[in-house]
């Protein structure tokens, strides 16, 4: 193989490789912007699970409070009627 045979191979066998290299880079560029969207996605999809979680946690101590007032007022009313109520079984729990 004389050296013109050589070069006339090593210029489309060149592109070849710098054609690969692009296409690669480019994989890896839209790969990493793909990850980094998908990241931002997952992480503003927890902050939206940690308000509701927040605001359920607030609601949940605003029950207990309003149901440990009523039954303070249920006990003033009548002491007895309320431990029977809580010894007696829940009806909706079958």
């Amino acid at each position: 193989m004389t050296l013109s045979e050589s070069l006339s191979l090593v210029g489309p066998l060149s592109a070849f490789v710098a054609l690969l290299i692009v296409v690669v880079g480019a994989f890896r560029t839209n790969t990493a912007k793909v990850w980094k969207e998908e990241a931002e996605a997952q992480k503003e999809r927890a902050n939206r699970l940690a308000n509701d979680l927040t605001e359920i946690k607030n609601r949940l101590a605003r029950i207990e409070r309003e149901n440990a007032r009523l039954i303070q007022l249920l006990t003033a009313l009548d002491p007895n009627r309320l431990a029977a109520l809580r010894y007696s079984p829940d009806p909706t729990e079958d």
